[in-house]
């Protein structure tokens, strides 16, 4: 008899549960289904609700927001919307929306900027949600009928206007008095149609215009790239004649700026951490000055050269190729027909490492390899290490720090096949003078912890990452540490890398931003710091990818100021006397059609004769899955990356069932809870040689 009494309990408890679980994730608003309906105008809403605060600026702040026609309007109170100056315009219509009802907050994903929202009153938020619905609706249904008028001003209110701001009272009086969308744009959308006799061929019509806009667009590109020269920013070559390369560069006057200054110029938006938002400050009337910077690295200050050349650091153990390959196997799959809504949509605002993706939407390296990219400019810590002047160290570490990003320029089409538990990863480069390994040594939460080594320098990170997916745009946020030894100089240098945003996630042409603020700290001297900021793109300035930095003594006086973008080039100094300090190598040849990878990515994941009997069996490059797609054969390696994961799945429950846990096997815990290398690698390579050592079975 009790078991009968407690069934329905113990039911309710559960269906309470799952309730609660729902109302403290976040659930995407749908948008206009179908084709043209008859919405009802809403009515407007104004009324005070808590904006998120520019980043780097912590908390909330009330600001009124005036909702009419799908068009959200915001400023310091509702005196200010009424005269115009507003801090913001959003149109409803065309963001993605959505809530969290536990914690009573509103995201609106406008692709410029994030709005972050939260409201204290549970009645206020059932109603904002409520007006929010329906003027999104109704703004979407206006822009399928008006596709032209598609623009972030109403377009029954001209963009110098400002409509009056009711009260509350009247806008309550209003919603008797709405109708229907007019007799007139109803007649409109019903000749139209009744006009289009063969609606498929219309469509048809529409699909063969898409796809020539496709290619044209892909042409123009590729114009461009031919055009484009993989050095500092807006070179321009004059006559053959004179022999000489004189740099112009294009610098905003945000960009001469101070850092201080530049970080308030950064968007509003992102919750997670180290995340930075847009802005909503009025563009500067002053235009980009082009100033001429001068190609000579033979300054005082700098009298090591800072071409490309290698230094001579030496070989490490044997077993490298000479000859590298300059081309991967098969070029990057087509994956147009790969739906990212139906993948992303549940997601929203949740870590995408825990979401199963096709193996098509991967690109054929791993984070671990992905990490090695990081010393692609590994001869600036060289010249670091050669380098007597404390600040002109700093100065390379800092561009150093920097040209780790330059990779991911072109790679915001794809990510990297996600480590399982145990992987491993070497590569071996006398000709650059380091050898590196990593390790994958915990699986939730993902951490990829690697180390490298060379006669010059000791380098090493463990990195944990968190994926937010916000609707239009997906952040990735490191959290973690990345250290530089020069042992010659006795030197610790520290920094934090800053958050990278991938834009047009759903739709367009997907681009990749990095923004934030590294802080270099060398932790054995207090001698001098540096602070290296990512410029935010600005929606309404053609400039992007800027950084800037400024190295201080220990009393904060500025001594080498840098600048540059990451994808091309850094310099030292003031225009246009400026030190070109590195530049980023030419792309290879249809470097598109595989992956955007440069010819050190596609070095990574090369498998010679002579290095594979010296691997161990969980190396990366042994991975079925990425040699498969790599290779080309989409199928196959879907069907690996499936059974590799299911082969983690069933080794995490043998552990959880024995009350085990896993053991890395070349790095451990230090002090501070990092990942750091037990130096054991390179000997068990040597002797007795993995080949004679148990090793676990991971694919």
């Amino acid at each position: 008899m009790s078991q009968k009494i407690s069934s329905p309990s113990h039911s309710n408890s559960s269906s309470s549960s799952k309730h609660d679980s729902r109302q403290d994730s976040w659930e995407i608003v749908e948008g206009l289904r179908g084709g043209l309906s008859n919405i009802q105008e809403p009515e407007k809403q104004a009324g005070y609700m808590l904006k998120k605060r520019k980043w780097p600026m912590k908390g909330w702040h009330k600001r009124f927001f005036y909702l009419d026609k799908g068009i959200l309007k915001y400023a310091k109170c509702a005196a200010d919307v009424e005269k115009g100056k507003l801090h913001g315009c959003i149109d409803v219509g065309l963001s993605v929306m959505a809530i969290k009802k536990k914690a009573k907050c509103i995201d609106l994903d406008a692709e410029e900027n994030i709005y972050h929202l939260k409201i204290k009153s549970q009645e206020l938020f059932d109603e904002w949600v409520s007006k929010l619905r329906h003027h999104r609706l109704y703004r979407q249904n206006e822009i399928a009928m008006f596709p032209h008028e598609k623009t972030l001003f109403h377009p029954h209110y001209p963009p110098t206007s400002s409509p009056t701001i009711p009260d509350s009272q009247s806008i309550r009086k209003q919603s008797s008095l709405h109708s229907p969308v007019s007799f007139t744009s109803q007649a409109k959308v019903t000749a139209w149609l009744q006009s289009s006799d063969d609606m498929d061929r219309c469509t048809k019509e529409l699909s063969v215009c898409e796809a020539q806009l496709l290619e044209l667009n892909h042409l123009l590109r590729s114009m461009e790239v031919l055009h484009r020269t993989c050095s500092a920013p807006a070179i321009n070559k004059q006559d053959s004649s004179d022999g000489s390369r004189p740099l112009v560069h294009q610098v905003s006057n945000e960009s001469r700026a101070s850092i201080t200054e530049s970080l308030s110029e950064f968007f509003d938006a992102q919750e997670v951490l180290l995340s930075a938002s847009s802005s909503e400050n009025e563009p500067s009337d002053d235009d980009s000055y082009i100033s001429d910077i001068s190609d000579n690295v033979s300054m005082e200050n700098f009298s090591n050269e800072v071409e490309n050349e290698r230094l001579d650091t030496g070989g490490t153990n044997g077993g490298s190729q000479e000859q590298r390959r300059s081309c991967l196997p098969s070029p990057s799959p087509n994956t147009s027909n790969i739906s990212l809504w139906n993948i992303l949509k549940n997601n929203i605002g949740k870590d995408l490492s825990k979401v199963a993706m096709p193996v098509q939407l991967n690109e054929p390296l791993n984070t671990l390899q992905r990490l090695c990219e990081e010393l692609e400019y590994s001869e600036l810590l060289d010249k670091a290490a050669h380098t007597q002047d404390p600040f002109e160290r700093m100065v390379y570490i800092a561009t150093f720090a920097v040209s780790g990003y330059a990779s991911s320029h072109y790679r915001a089409g794809g990510k990297p096949f996600n480590p399982v538990l145990g992987e491993t990863y070497e590569c071996d480069r006398p000709d650059k003078g380091f050898r590196y390994v990593a390790e994958q040594v915990s699986h939730h939460p993902p951490i990829s912890a690697c180390h490298a080594e060379s006669k010059n320098y000791i380098f090493w990170q463990d990195v944990r990452w968190r994926n937010k997916f916000w609707g239009k745009s997906m952040e990735i946020v490191p959290v973690g540490t990345t250290h530089v030894v020069l042992p010659g100089f006795g030197d610790h240098y520290e920094w934090i890398k800053v958050t990278s945003c991938i834009h047009n996630i759903l739709s367009g042409q997907r681009w990749i931003e990095h923004y934030g603020e590294i802080s270099i700290k060398n932790s054995n001297s207090e001698k001098c710091q540096c602070k290296v900021t990512f410029i935010k793109a600005k929606y309404w300035n053609s400039s992007m990818n800027e950084v800037e930095g400024a190295i201080t003594d220990h009393k904060g006086k500025v001594v080498h100021k840098l600048f540059g973008k990451w994808h091309e080039g850094m310099y030292c100094g003031s225009p246009p006397s400026a030190t070109c300090i590195w530049r980023t190598n030419p792309m290879p040849p249809d470097y598109e059609q595989y992956y955007g990878f440069t010819k050190f990515a596609m070095e990574l994941n090369e498998l010679d004769p002579l290095t594979k009997p010296l691997l161990p069996p969980t190396d990366t490059r042994l991975r079925f899955d990425q040699r498969l797609l790599e290779e080309g054969n989409i199928e196959s390696a879907e069907m690996q990356k499936q059974r590799i994961e299911q082969l983690q799945r069933e080794r995490r429950r043998v552990l959880e069932e024995n009350h085990m846990t896993h053991q890395p096997r070349f790095f451990q815990k230090s002090k501070d809870d990092t990942w750091v290398s037990n130096n054991t690698y390179w000997e068990l390579r040597k002797d007795p040689g993995f080949s004679n050592l148990d090793c676990p079975v991971l694919w």
